[in-house]
């Protein structure tokens, strides 16, 4: 599945894009650790890469959840992943929304456009009614592409993911499908 924007394209991940997937994460290692829940050794290996990309593959089946690759157009470089998880359906139609994006492409829009492109997807094709993001409240950019998004602040979620094994708070903010 590909979604094409202007400067990016989101493409699900399939098992020849571990690899490279593998490279994304330990070039940034030192700056996702800032922001992620807190990792293994294990998570940088061949092995645990691939296994990830076959469960968001058996999960994109089942709807629960949708992981894509966020690539540069204009070279096809993978640089990023983003995804929709925790997907709720009956009287909710909701989940959350998640990305890392390779430091040297921070600043430059891209992360913007594929949270654009990945919402009006949720909204659209998933027929989601809300879209839900937690940042922790220091990460400024990360909220801004947010607020660019069309998403709200709604508060905060105190001591809310584990991330370089401490527990950290997080800004909630969501998105509404008005139609």
């Amino acid at each position: 599945m590909k979604i094409d924007g202007n400067l990016v394209y989101l493409r699900t991940l399939e098992a020849s894009d571990a690899e490279n997937v593998l490279d994304l994460q330990l070039r940034n290692k030192d700056f996702f650790r800032k922001y992620s829940g807190t990792r293994t050794e294990d998570f940088y290996t061949l092995d645990f890469q691939l296994n990830t990309i076959t469960k968001s593959i058996s999960q994109r089946e089942k709807e629960e959840k949708y992981t894509f690759g966020i690539f540069l157009k204009e070279t096809d470089a993978l640089i990023g992943t983003i995804s929709l998880s925790e997907i709720l359906r009956g009287p909710l139609q909701s989940c959350f929304i998640g990305y890392a994006l390779d430091k040297q492409h921070n600043g430059k829009g891209y992360t913007s456009e594929a949270v654009r492109l990945l919402v009006d997807f949720g909204f659209k094709e998933l027929k989601l009614h809300r879209i839900e993001a937690g940042v922790m409240p220091h990460n400024l950019g990360s909220i801004r592409v947010l607020e660019k998004a069309g998403f709200h602040k709604e508060g905060i979620a105190r001591k809310n993911v584990e991330i370089d094994g401490k527990w950290e708070d997080h800004q909630v903010l969501a998105i509404i499908n008005e139609e």
